[in-house]
């Protein structure tokens, strides 16, 4: 009866992961814990288990308000509605920056969560597992026209959503309640409409945490 249900709902939908591989592709952020799996006991002793020895924000993830806000919302407490919503992939241009002309000529809709997919997908750098600071990141002027435009998500390739020293952009954003999701991989994934699973893991007290991301899409 899964199977069936399954195969049915593939049918009528395309699903992109958009989720980089931990331990393979994924970039650790200069200072944080790089990740590593370690083997506890091997199948010949009866199971395998291992443990993960990383930072909350290694990989794909999301950022919660805590992460830059005193006072702010931390993982367990936001609802689950906040991680299944309306999303549009917009490709950015720029080599260099996000800009707010670049959005302003995409016509953004209000309240739907925004990715960008930038060079840092098409170049291979947001998932080669090497940090660098020559990333696309987001401007602080179209921060705050994400602020205006009631976006509940952000979403970029590469570790970090804006340029290395600096987190005044981080500040913008998860000050205004606007979830940020880093470390994505767009390569594959056309220009358009879907619907974003991004659910991270249910951490007590977390200001992050690593995420599976997927985009659905109709045919």
């Amino acid at each position: 009866m899964f199977e069936q249900r399954e195969r049915t709902f593939v049918n009528f939908r395309k699903i992109y992961d958009i989720s980089v591989t931990l331990g393979l592709e994924s970039i650790t952020y200069p200072g944080d814990e790089p990740f590593r799996r370690e083997v506890m006991r091997s199948i010949e002793e009866g199971a395998e288990v291992s443990r993960l020895i990383m930072s909350s924000h290694s990989g794909t993830h999301m950022d919660a308000s805590a992460h830059f806000i005193k006072g702010g919302k931390r993982i367990h407490e936001y609802n689950i509605e906040r991680f299944i919503l309306s999303a549009r992939v917009i490709e950015i241009k720029d080599p260099k920056e996000i800009k707010l002309e670049e959005l302003e000529k995409s016509s953004i809709p209000e309240n739907k969560a925004l990715l960008f997919k930038t060079r840092n997908s098409m170049e291979g750098i947001s998932h080669n597992g090497k940090f660098t600071k020559n990333f696309v990141h987001l401007s602080e002027e179209a921060a705050d026209y994400c602020v205006k435009r009631n976006i509940p998500l952000v979403g970029i390739d590469y570790i970090t959503i804006e340029k290395v020293g600096s987190n005044t952009v981080h500040k913008k954003l998860l000050g205004n309640d606007i979830i940020i999701l880093e470390g994505i991989n767009l390569k594959n994934v056309p220009q358009g409409e879907y619907l974003l699973v991004c659910l991270p893991l249910k951490i007590m007290d977390g200001e992050g945490s690593p995420v599976r991301a997927i985009l659905i899409s109709e045919y």
